[in-house]
């Protein structure tokens, strides 16, 4: 339903826009957005101005379909890299998040992060050569996840790097660093901070009051239970 609605929002927005014409692509091959010598803005405005308004919009969501005219293929934007990429096969696993942050080392984060990014590549290259363009084959990686975790009723706290925002704010600029790379042109991989959305935040209602609305929550003092005797 979501994407239903959003659809029509889009086509009735560009509903009154003229009718597009199609520039000549019988040669795919040597468009000028293929060209890598050209500056970046030039190659992107050649591209778009080579696609229908159809095009463009089916280009809104992750299961992104090729566009065969133009030598485009299809492309899934949705990748998970939090602590790993095991989600596409066989790989390292790592501690979740709020486990690696509680080593405090920002190196380390680095080196973890940059491990992952090795198996990604490794990965995405496979999945091309064999003209694989599923899920969990792409670059863009919906990692790190950088909310504070505020309430442990939210149900996702172990993705987070914990409570405290410097903390968080570290782990996360080693962990982007680590995904990407350091060569000033390319990015090694794409790293996407989330959540903006449906997190622990402090909103009202709350996350977690909405999430978990049948659960008995225990209210008593927890540290009693499990100080030493």
């Amino acid at each position: 339903m979501t994407r239903f609605l959003l659809m029509m929002a889009i086509m009735g927005t560009l509903a009154g826009c003229a009718k597009q014409s199609v520039r000549d692509d019988s040669n795919p091959s040597h468009l000028p957005f293929r060209n890598s010598a050209l500056d970046l803005d030039a190659r992107v405005e050649d591209l778009m101005s080579r696609m229908t308004t159809e095009e463009k919009i089916a280009q809104l969501f992750n299961d992104a379909p090729g566009i065969d005219r133009l030598g485009i293929a299809p492309y899934n934007w949705w990748n998970e890299s939090l602590h790993g990429v095991a989600r596409a096969g066989k790989a390292t696993v790592f501690p979740q998040a709020i486990g690696m942050a509680a080593t405090f080392d920002e190196g380390l984060m680095l080196r973890i992060a940059t491990a992952i990014s090795d198996e990604a590549r490794a990965k995405h290259h496979h999945f091309i050569k064999n003209n694989v363009h599923s899920i969990y084959g792409g670059l863009t990686f919906w990692s790190p996840n950088i909310n504070i975790f505020r309430d442990p009723r939210w149900g996702r706290g172990q993705e987070t790097y914990g409570e405290d925002p410097y903390l968080t704010g570290r782990m996360a600029v080693n962990f982007v660093r680590g995904l990407q790379g350091d060569d000033e042109n390319h990015l090694k991989t794409v790293a996407t901070i989330k959540h903006y959305a449906v997190h622990s935040g402090p909103e009202k209602p709350a996350i977690a009051t909405t999430t978990v609305p049948r659960v008995k929550i225990y209210t008593k003092p927890i540290y009693p239970l499990f100080a030493p005797q």
